[in-house]
């Protein structure tokens, strides 16, 4: 760290902008973007999560912003916004690990240039994937293309980047493929009732408490007629623990296949939930 920070103080006093900035670059991607070198990254073990919230250029942001958004909607509104995040997160950790077991085991990687690792795909693909296996027949309307499953934009972009894991941008490729990885076993876990971003999630909400001011005020109600009001909490309890029918499941996603999953009720919305978890839909 004190040469990082010796690095760019020589920077500023250089009579070349330019050679300044180029400094000041180098040492900002060689503190945040995940190296390929195994033995690099053992000293800079925060680059596994750093690198994902680094992008090179405004395209690169942009598309991975609008995928995450479009994505993101269906994961945060079907199995909630915590979930979306640990989601996204384990996603980037997949993609990093991929990246360096590759090029660190596999000798035609290791051949490879030594080019480090930054954006945000893995943790977007991981979302993309992620609500594809959640949603299959969830359907976008694309410019051109007109109505189109997630579940074909999702294998068309796994098959891209599986196709293009030789080329050029090999290392990025391959972060994708980790990241579609941990949505496929991510949303699969979750329907077994087994969620992999339970650490996560508890860690948020620690950190939120830790900023989150004590009540002193205490309110109670006492309720007038508790025999009825224990009437109304079981019978909402039974409609809410009923099982779902087979003909009640088919009209959900007849109705998700014809009109989208934005026109469901948050009633039809926590029966599909309940029956995703229970069996495969």
């Amino acid at each position: 760290m004190s040469n990082i920070i010796e690095d760019l103080k020589n920077s500023f006093n250089r009579t070349g902008n330019g050679s300044g900035n180029e400094v000041i670059y180098a040492q900002i991607t060689s503190f945040l973007f995940l190296p390929a070198s195994f033995q690099e990254f053992i000293y800079k073990p925060w680059t596994i999560l750093t690198y994902a919230i680094s992008h090179e250029g405004f395209f690169h942001i942009l598309f991975n912003m609008i995928f995450m958004y479009w994505f993101g909607m269906i994961i945060t509104e079907f199995i909630g916004s915590k979930r979306f995040i640990s989601l996204y997160i384990l996603g980037a950790l997949a993609g990093g690990v991929t990246f360096l077991l590759m090029f660190n085991t596999i000798p035609f990687f290791m051949n490879m240039p030594n080019v480090p690792l930054l954006g945000a795909s893995g943790g977007v693909y991981a979302v993309v994937v992620g609500a594809a296996v959640l949603l299959p027949d969830y359907t976008f309307y694309l410019l051109f293309l007109g109505p189109v499953r997630i579940k074909y934009i999702a294998a068309f972009y796994v098959f891209l980047s599986f196709a293009e894991s030789i080329g050029q941008n090999a290392g990025g490729n391959l972060a994708h493929l980790g990241g579609a990885l941990m949505g496929f076993v991510f949303i699969w876990q979750l329907r077994k009732g087994n969620d992999l971003g339970k650490p996560f999630s508890w860690m948020a909400t620690g950190v939120a408490n830790l900023f989150k001011p004590s009540s002193k005020i205490k309110i109670t109600y006492r309720n007038p007629n508790p025999k009825s009001s224990s009437v109304t909490n079981n019978s909402y309890s039974n409609s809410s623990d009923k099982e779902i029918s087979q003909d009640e499941l088919d009209a959900i996603l007849d109705k998700i296949s014809k009109y989208g999953y934005e026109k469901l009720t948050k009633e039809e919305k926590q029966k599909l939930f309940k029956a995703s978890q229970s069996a495969d839909i």
